[in-house]
């Protein structure tokens, strides 16, 4: 599996070391947070369960149940581990909201340091991104697309709305972390009003 990729794979192994879990309770929960992740299809919950087993990274019980289908309940496993702590400790992109959401999901597989400099990393693309949207309103005529201009002007809500929670979510991490887990100032990039 690459490292750099959000895939399900991970995506499952990272549900998997909260706790067991059957394909269809991680439907469930990928199912409740569908609006913000996507879903992934079953055509693809499954064959990474199947996928992570043959690779040993997650062991499976199943229980027989007479009047319905057997249960297949799934742990990660310490090879299953070691693979989620190496890939989540590797540099990410947090250049889709997807992506960045799914870390997000994962963070307690992260270092509070790999936390910080990911949220900081986020923080700094979106600041970057808000910029650029709000020169593209400025140029905009008034009389041009209307479309174009609220499409633009909610990116630009959208942008100010994740800085502000990056910000309130940093100084957190910084008053609650112990000093040594939290390289880095979390102050350093820019707030959500600078842009």
């Amino acid at each position: 599996m690459p490292i750099g990729v959000v895939n399900v794979r991970y995506l499952v192994l990272g549900l998997l070391a909260r706790r067991p879990m059957s394909g269809y309770d991680i439907r469930r929960l990928l199912r409740s947070l569908g609006w913000l992740i996507g879903i992934p299809s079953s055509g693809s919950v499954y064959p990474a369960l199947k996928a992570l087993e043959s690779q040993g990274l997650v062991t499976k019980e199943v229980t027989v149940r007479h009047d319905r289908p057997p249960r297949k309940v799934y742990s990660i496993g310490v090879a299953g581990k070691q693979a989620l702590r190496q890939w989540a400790s590797a540099p990410a992109s947090a250049s889709t909201l997807r992506a960045f959401v799914i870390r997000l999901m994962l963070a307690s597989s992260m270092s509070p340091e790999a936390i910080v400099r990911y949220l900081q990393d986020r923080q700094s693309l979106v600041a970057s991104h808000a910029e650029t949207l709000q020169e593209l309103v400025r140029r905009l005529d008034k009389m041009d697309d209307l479309g174009e201009l609220l499409a633009l002007d909610y990116g630009v809500a959208v942008a100010r709305a994740e800085l502000a929670w990056l910000d309130d979510t940093l100084v957190r991490l910084r008053e609650t972390l112990p000093p040594e887990e939290v390289m880095g100032d979390v102050s350093a990039a820019p707030a959500a009003g600078d842009v």
